[in-house]
């Protein structure tokens, strides 16, 4: 059952992003929110971040916890939203390409190869992380040529889409399979999202309402220590 068929007073949320692939997601889903993005310094990839963060998981969670805790900061007493995705081949992390050279190479090493698609997400209320995890999911792609990689970024913005990629415009015609949350590999993984983001969204208006409560299955996540794991 979708959100929007329910009769719950659902509180509106703070999404810390100004992703239109999130924004959608959770107006398919029937959530209310309002749209407050987080300028903030994200942590990139190099081998210093490694050494010191120790993978990509840690960095996507961190980066969605900046997010959503500067939006909390904005909107105190609000639940807030972050979100950061990236894209992880052989302990290699793509971002978003700066140019469609290094789009085109993204994909030429994605090309017939299974990789993963981490998601970190951090709900906040009055500058405080109330649940912290990071999502992966395993996208493989066919084999392609070069040509069919150079129309397929021609079908699309690359340079705004960690891994030069989208799942939802046009994907079919670059992936082969998904292991796991498809709408973690959008950009939210609205499995995590049903089970942690309503359920103490609709808590805290609704004490009772968790007796209730259909939640969906959980989803392989990773938590961070200091925080309650959400999984």
């Amino acid at each position: 059952m979708k959100i929007k068929d329910s009769k719950s007073t659902i509180p509106s949320l703070i999404l810390a992003s100004a992703s239109p692939r999130r924004r959608e997601l959770l107006e398919e889903e029937g959530i209310p929110f309002k749209v407050c993005a987080a300028h903030v310094r994200e942590i990139g990839w190099n081998r210093e971040v490694k050494r010191r963060w120790g993978g990509a998981a840690a960095v996507a969670r961190e980066n969605a916890r900046r997010k959503s805790l500067a939006a909390s900061r904005r909107h105190p007493g609000k639940w807030v939203l972050g979100a950061d995705t990236v894209v992880v081949w052989r302990g290699e992390v793509f971002g978003k390409p700066g140019d469609l050279a290094e789009a085109f190479e993204m994909l030429q090493k994605l090309n017939g190869r299974t990789h993963q698609v981490i998601t970190g997400v951090c709900l906040a209320c009055s500058r405080r992380v109330v649940c912290l995890a990071a999502v992966r999911s395993r996208v493989t792609f066919k084999k392609l040529t070069p040509a069919q990689i150079r129309r397929y970024l021609r079908l699309i913005n690359p340079l705004d889409k960690a891994g030069a990629y989208a799942a939802q415009e046009h994907g079919r015609s670059i992936i082969r399979r998904v292991e796991g949350s498809w709408t973690n590999v959008v950009g939210l993984p609205m499995e995590w999202v049903r089970r942690h983001v309503l359920l103490k969204t609709l808590q805290s208006v609704h004490p009772a309402y968790s007796r209730g409560m259909n939640v969906p299955p959980k989803v392989h996540s990773d938590p961070i220590k200091g925080v309650r794991p959400c999984v």
